[in-house]
């Protein structure tokens, strides 16, 4: 049942006592999108996604935990951990097994950890709020929208460029490059669709893109053999005996790899799929629980599968030279040996080269196995990368277009450059742009990192569930450690261009961009939930007492 917002009726008739409305509220899930205007069921319904909403069964027999409901809240948590198995982070993996061994898994563990923290404080938005990210930035920076519009949409187009980047390889084998690239585009509009027979049966896909992945990259991890000892010393003592510069660089790499801004947007939108009733405290504190428990489940399947990709490397090919696997590739007979110049130089992998290497070292199984492992990831985080893309646009522009306009519109944006770099670069070239698009993304991060502390923080905004001190202060530190890393990785990486004009560019441009982090922080609204921006953005209301009381809903 759908309330409305009651903006002239007085606070005794909605709470019963004088005092006014303690800060703003939240909505109560239905079936109607919160992005719905009042009017639209004049004529054609405007539609967006995740309209229909997945019932949460009662439980009375197992009222501290249980696994129906644990099962009902599963899916948005599978969807946003994809991020984690992107072909950005699967090219992180492989570099930091080839370059730094086991040493670095520590990092993947701790950068696995924080992100899910911060995933945790995105979740918590969507599901108190009713909103999204991009819907709760357009509310309270509504003064100037374009400034905080410009870098979700940037990064999200860096990202769908990434995606592509590292499908297409996997389809590069047998399609020429820009013929990969078109196919990627003509799936990812058919998939899309999925959840139109259904968000369960779209999750489910998920699911099985998921569950490919362990497969094929678990097959590797059985026939490569890695060292058990090793990898458990890796993972639990944080230090790195004889590490340099490349390994510094390559554990900042990981950190840039995993923590990426377009996945806050996309998953505080994710758990809006779930009918949660706002106005009570109790639903929201269970759905809390049981999206963070559905997030650990998930996040430690993909850190299971990218420490299959780590230790892979880390065990067949760390300390490799050019020359061993160029002799081993020519003995193989393989076709791509000629990819790696016969030298004492360290080996460097990518993508596609990881696969040939593994080719020419256990057969053409593990070649082929690759590919698929590879190919699964680029799909399912093109299509996460397009949902997000989508929030965003919606969040930011509320567009009242059908469904198919939207996609087709910020697909269009993020497919031409894409299929412009295909045209006119080939697959050993086109993989390491892998590098520069970790580093543009690493850039975004302050735009969203930012404003998701600070809205989970602000009482106006989450209520009884807002930040406490130790959140506050913990957020605050682990968002400046993630954000001077990533600066890190920025200069190094333009360190390593050696050209004066371009450091002067950098110089330029990163006071600039620093200069708008500090507004950006700097604008951050210590006050009432701008609610009113957008009538339309709030599907039903509940009103709180000042002292703090049960909130109850508001009259229809």
């Amino acid at each position: 049942v759908l309330t409305a917002p009651i903006p002239s009726l007085p606070a005794e008739d909605v709470s019963g006592e004088s005092g006014g409305l303690g800060g703003v509220v939240s909505t109560i899930s239905s079936s109607r999108s919160p992005l719905q205007p009042p009017d639209a069921d004049e004529g054609e319904p405007f539609t967006t996604y995740f309209d229909s909403k997945i019932p949460i069964p009662e439980d009375e027999t197992h009222s501290c935990f249980s696994f129906r409901k644990l099962w009902a809240f599963t899916g948005p948590g599978f969807l946003m951990s994809i991020a984690y198995l992107d072909p950005g982070n699967i090219e992180s993996d492989l570099q930091s097994g080839a370059v730094a061994g086991f040493k670095l898994l520590w990092v993947l563990m701790l950068a696995t950890i924080i992100g899910l923290l911060l995933q945790r404080l995105a979740a918590r938005l969507g599901v108190v709020t009713g909103l999204h990210l991009a819907e709760v930035c357009h509310r309270q920076y509504q003064k100037n929208p374009p400034d905080i519009q410009l870098h979700p949409k940037k990064a999200l187009n860096n990202r769908d460029l990434e995606l592509w980047v590292g499908t297409d390889p996997a389809l590069a084998r047998r399609i020429p490059l820009w013929g990969g690239v078109l196919i990627t585009i003509a799936d990812t509009f058919v998939f899309l669709f999925l959840d139109k027979y259904g968000l369960r049966k779209l999750e489910a896909f998920f699911g099985l893109l998921i569950t490919i992945m362990a497969l094929t990259f678990g097959y590797e991890y059985i026939t490569v053999k890695p060292n058990q000892e090793k990898l458990l010393q890796g993972l639990f003592i944080p230090y790195c005996r004889d590490c340099g510069t490349p390994q510094l660089e390559q554990a900042v790499g990981i950190v840039g790899a995993v923590i990426m801004p377009h996945n806050m947007y996309l998953h505080s939108a994710l758990v809006k799929s779930r009918q949660v009733n706002r106005a009570d405290k109790r639903e929201v504190r269970e759905a809390n629980k049981y999206f963070f428990i559905e997030s650990c489940i998930a996040l430690f399947v993909s850190f299971i599968i990218n420490i299959f990709v780590v230790t892979v490397f880390a065990e067949a090919f760390f300390n490799k030279t050019n020359a061993d696997v160029y002799q081993v590739c020519a003995n193989s007979s393989s076709p791509h040996s000629s990819l790696f110049p016969n030298n004492n130089q360290t080996l460097e992998v990518d993508i596609y080269k990881g696969g040939v290497v593994l080719g020419c070292y256990f057969g053409p199984a593990a070649l082929y196995i690759w590919a698929i492992g590879i190919l699964a990831a680029g799909q399912s985080s093109t299509m996460t990368g397009t949902y997000s893309g989508q929030f965003v646009m919606e969040g930011f522009l509320n567009l009242r277009w059908s469904r198919f306009a939207r996609v087709l519109l910020t697909r269009s944006i993020a497919v031409t450059p894409t299929l412009f770099v295909a045209i006119f670069q080939d697959v050993e070239h086109l993989t390491g742009m892998n590098d520069f698009l970790n580093v543009l993304m690493s850039l975004q991060l302050p735009f969203a990192l930012i404003p998701v502390l600070t809205f989970t923080s602000l009482p106006s905004v989450m209520h009884d569930f807002a930040n406490g001190l130790f959140w506050r202060v913990a957020g605050g530190l682990l968002i400046l450690l993630i954000c001077a890393i990533n600066m890190y990785f920025v200069v190094a990486y333009v360190m390593a261009l050696n050209h004066l004009g371009l450091y002067i560019g950098a110089a330029v441009l990163s006071v600039v961009y620093l200069s708008f982090v500090a507004y950006l922080v700097s604008q951050a609204p210590p006050g009432r939930f701008n609610a009113s921006s957008n009538p339309s953005a709030m599907a039903g209301t509940f009103s709180t007492r000042p002292g703090g009381s049960q909130p109850r809903p508001a009259r229809p």
